[in-house]
């Protein structure tokens, strides 16, 4: 798999002509995720859109309920046939195992593959002080998202997002086959926005990350093209 195909680019825009407005203008993205502004606006029919494109897709909703309404939405969302799937790992053991279940029911009934099923560690704009202070978790940053990641992989899950900043403590726990997605990464030259756990991408790839979700360093730029062409000459030199 070359670095391209390792970049997850966000279609974080309102609707569906903005969208494919995106799709076109960086075409030689092959990785795009949809998140829940998108898809509540637009419904599955960005999926079919992207699909048509052959492109890959990060179906990016976040899950988190009762184990039974996340398994019947992970059921829903597996006969789409996306690539990877995201559910709050603090649903709990019982929800996430029903999620796995489900994602195979799911696409075996649609006669696709199953998704990738990724655990929300926690979430990137979540620092150490909001961790203990606002949501009054005891546990230190890394060994909470560690934990999650686990708890996940314990249940059958094909992966995690986490913080750049914890890759390299989750590579060596969670062994080679789990997937790392890593949202919050920014160049060197870029803005961090309200990323609170950030590294560039180099950085975050070295540490063991599979999977980069890059989005307004490119998305936001005058020149999203431009910006692409320098993560990726970045990356490859």
């Amino acid at each position: 798999m070359n670095i391209k195909e390792r970049i997850i680019v966000p279609l974080d825009v309102p609707d569906e002509q903005a969208a494919i407005a995106l799709i076109e203008r960086l075409e030689s993205v092959t990785f795009w995720k949809v998140g829940l502004e998108l898809f509540t606006s637009t419904g599955p029919k960005i999926l079919e859109v992207l699909k048509s494109r052959q492109k890959r897709i990060f179906l990016d909703l976040k899950f988190h309920d009762i184990p039974n309404t996340v398994a019947g939405a992970t059921r829903a969302a597996a006969r789409y046939g996306v690539d990877l799937l995201t559910i709050h790992a603090s649903s709990g053991k019982d929800a996430l195992k029903a999620a796995t279940e489900a994602a195979y029911a799911g696409a075996t009934d649609a006669g696709v593959k199953p998704p990738k099923l990724i655990a929300i560690t926690l979430l990137t704009s979540i620092s150490s002080r909001q961790l203990a202070f606002d949501l009054k978790i005891p546990l230190e940053l890394p060994e909470y998202a560690q934990q999650m990641a686990l708890m996940a992989q314990e249940m059958g899950f094909d992966g995690a997002v986490c913080s750049p900043q914890e890759v390299a403590q989750l590579r060596q726990t969670s062994g080679d086959d789990f997937l790392l997605v890593c949202p919050g990464v920014r160049p060197a030259w870029a803005e961090k926005g309200d990323q609170a756990r950030s590294l560039t991408p180099a950085q975050a790839f070295k540490a063991g990350a599979n999977y980069l979700v890059i989005g307004r360093p490119i998305t936001a730029d005058p020149n999203p093209e431009l910006a692409w062409k320098r993560i990726i000459e970045e990356l490859v030199t």
